[in-house]
């Protein structure tokens, strides 16, 4: 039975879908000693071998595992760091290779999902999936109506225009505001840039709601594994 080469690979456990298409077009990937450059070719995982810069990748027999974490900040949402900075992987207590399914900014907290399933991650970080997520911020200046419909609009900012978003004041206060933002994109940086752009830029950021699963109580820096039901949730983009 055929498969693409990078969902394979993303359910093998070698890391999300986007990073194993990345892995793909670097040239660290062949099939059968062939070097394979373009992602969406087909294998048959029962007779072709996959190699990953040479060391041949097999399917993954583990059981699936799910972790949210509050992030805190100063850690980078990676599994290895080539500059040698903390990684959000090395806050879970676990021998079982995780990869974060999605990214939260170096100087930005909350809510991160870890895990070891590629489909999984895929449905939470695609586009074509929409996923919400919501965040906190802390930002300069008093926050008018002007301010929401620009967000609701769509924002230029800079290389790419903005989705509709909502936003909301939750409490003004002298000089500063804090507010929620809610997108379905995860552009780099974009919840700093869209507040950048309209006047009103980011001091303090958390994320703090993905699509059905929140943030809750849980403390910065500790993490818990997902429930079946918020993984079914969150499977159904809920």
């Amino acid at each position: 039975m055929s498969t693409r080469l990078q969902k394979f690979m993303a359910g093998s456990g070698v890391a999300s879908r986007r990073k194993c298409e990345e892995l793909i077009l670097s040239g660290a990937v062949s099939v059968n000693g062939s070097l394979i450059s373009e992602p969406g070719h087909k294998i048959n995982p029962e007779i072709d071998t996959v190699s990953v810069k040479g060391i041949i990748i097999k399917p993954q027999k583990t059981a699936c595992l799910y972790y949210m974490l509050n992030k805190p900040k100063g850690y980078v949402s990676t599994a290895k760091d080539q500059f040698g900075r903390p990684t959000v992987v090395s806050l879970i207590e676990t021998k079982a290779r995780l990869y974060p399914a999605g990214r939260l900014d170096y100087d930005t907290e909350g809510l991160l999902i870890l895990t070891n399933d590629g489909e999984f991650t895929n449905k939470l970080t695609h586009p074509k999936y929409s996923i919400a997520k919501e965040y906190e911020a802390a930002v300069k200046g008093n926050i008018g109506p002007e301010a929401i419909k620009a967000v609701e609009k769509g924002i230029d900012i800079g290389d790419y225009i903005t989705k509709p978003a909502k936003m909301k004041l939750i409490r003004q206060f002298e000089g500063y505001a804090l507010i929620s933002i809610v997108i379905k994109e995860g552009k780099n940086r974009q919840v700093r840039k869209m507040c950048e752009k309209i006047g009103h830029p980011v001091t303090e950021l958390k994320r703090v709601a993905i699509g059905s699963l929140r943030l809750g109580n849980l403390k910065t820096g500790h993490y818990r594994k997902l429930t079946p039901d918020e993984i079914r949730g969150l499977m159904r983009g809920v």
